[in-house]
C-alpha cells in the first residue's frame, strides 16, 4: 500500500510518498480501506511544524477520512467487514470533558488517514450517513465535529438567537448551516463580496466584510440593537473583538486562531474579559459522543458539505498548494479511489 509520510517543519519538502505492507488488526482494531480524506489549514500548520499538538517524525498526515472495513481484530465489536465509517479526530476521546489523555490525535502524534489503508481503534471510528458520498463524508471528521462542539457545548441554542461566526473557513460553514437548522439568525464575516454573495446564498442573515469594516464589532453590536449576539464562533480571531461582540450573558465558543501571526491581535484586555460577562469556552473539535450526535442531525436534515474540490491521491501536493492560496471555498477533498 502507499502512505505518505511527515519530515515535520519542511513544508511540502517534507511530505514523501512510501510503500509498505497493508497492516493486520490487533485486538480492538480495525483496518480501513480509505476512499475519501480532507485537508485544511490545520494540515499546513502540521506540515510547517507550527500546530499546537507535537508532531511525531514520519507520521502519517491528515486526521479526516472515511472508508470500508476490511478487516477486523479479535474482541471488535462496534464494526463489521464492509461498513463504511469515519475516523474520529482524537481516537481517544469518547465523551466528557476534554482532557490531557484524549489529546492523541490522528496525523500529528500518530498514523492518520493520508494513506491508502489505517488502521485504527474501533472506538476510533463511528458510521457513515448513508446519503453521503466517501467525498463528503470526508469533510466531516474535523470541521463539522467542530462547528457542532462550538454551537452545542454550555446552554441550548435556542430558535431565535443570534449567532456570530468568524471567517467563511470550513467550520464557519458548517456552523452557519448548523445554526440555521436550530432556528438562529447568523451573522458572518468574511472577505471580499464574492464570498460574501456565497455566504448569503446558503442562508446567512447578514454579511461583514472585515477587510471594509475592521471594527466589525461595532457593526455586529449594531446589527444587534447594542445587545450583541448570543453566541459567538470565533476560529480566526482577534478574540478581543468577539468578547466585544457578545451580549451579556452570552458564550464564546473559542476554536482558537493561532493562524494570526500577530501577536498583538492575540492579547485580551483583562478589562475587556471582564466587562463581557460572557462564558468564554476552549473548543478542541469533539469527542466520539460528539460526532455520533452530528451524524444524527445530519441524517435526519439530509445535510451536505460544502465542497471546493476534490483532487486525487497522486495529487495531494498540489492540494495543499491549493489550500495554501486561501482562494478555496469549502471543503478541501482528496480521493483515494
Amino acid at each position: 500500500m502507499k502512505s505518505y509520510r511527515l519530515d515535520p517543519g519542511h513544508g511540502l519538502a517534507g511530505l514523501t510518498l512510501h510503500e509498505q505492507d497493508e497492516p493486520e488488526p490487533g485486538r480492538r482494531q480495525v483496518v480501513v480501506r480509505v476512499r475519501a480524506s480532507s485537508i485544511g489549514f490545520r494540515d499546513l500548520m502540521v506540515l510547517a511544524n507550527t500546530y499546537v499538538l507535537p508532531i511525531s517524525p514520519g507520521v502519517v498526515p491528515g486526521c479526516e477520512g472515511v472508508g470500508e472495513v476490511v478487516a477486523v481484530g479479535e474482541g471488535v465489536g462496534r464494526v463489521r467487514v464492509g461498513d463504511r465509517v469515519a475516523a474520529t479526530v482524537f481516537p481517544r476521546w469518547l465523551d466528557g470533558p476534554f482532557l490531557p489523555g484524549n489529546a492523541v490525535q490522528l496525523g500529528t502524534m500518530v498514523d492518520g488517514m493520508l494513506t491508502e489503508y489505517a488502521l485504527l481503534d474501533e472506538d476510533g471510528v463511528v458510521p457513515v450517513p448513508e446519503h453521503l458520498s466517501d467525498e463528503e463524508a470526508a469533510a466531516f471528521p474535523l470541521a463539522a465535529v467542530t462547528a457542532w462542539n462550538a454551537l452545542t457545548s454550555g446552554n441550548p441554542l435556542r430558535p431565535g438567537a443570534t449567532v456570530l461566526t468568524l471567517g467563511s473557513g470550513a467550520v464557519s460553514l458548517f456552523v452557519l448551516r448548523f445554526a440555521k437548522l436550530a432556528g438562529a439568525r447568523v451573522i458572518v464575516t468574511t472577505s471580499g463580496p464574492a464570498k460574501a454573495g456565497r455566504l448569503r446564498e446558503l442562508g446567512a442573515d447578514e454579511v461583514i466584510d472585515y477587510r471594509e469594516t475592521p471594527a466589525w464589532d461595532e457593526a455586529v453590536r449594531a446589527l444587534t440593537g447594542g445587545d450583541g449576539v448570543d453566541r459567538v464562533v470565533d476560529a480566526t480571531g482577534p478574540l478581543e473583538r468577539s468578547l466585544k461582540s457578545v451580549a451579556m450573558n452570552g458564550e464564546v465558543a473559542f476554536v482558537g486562531h493561532w493562524l494570526s501571526g500577530d501577536e498583538g491581535a492575540r492579547a485580551v484586555d483583562p478589562s475587556t474579559l471582564f466587562m463581557a460577562g460572557a462564558a468564554l469556552h476552549r473548543i478542541a473539535t469533539g469527542s466520539r459522543a460528539h460526532f455520533l450526535e452530528l451524524n444524527r442531525a445530519v441524517e435526519l436534515h439530509r445535510v451536505r458539505p460544502v465542497i471546493d474540490r476534490v483532487f486525487p491521491f497522486e495529487e495531494l501536493p498540489d492540494a495543499f498548494a491549493h489550500c495554501a492560496s486561501g482562494e478555496g471555498f469549502g471543503k478541501i477533498i482528496i480521493s483515494h479511489a
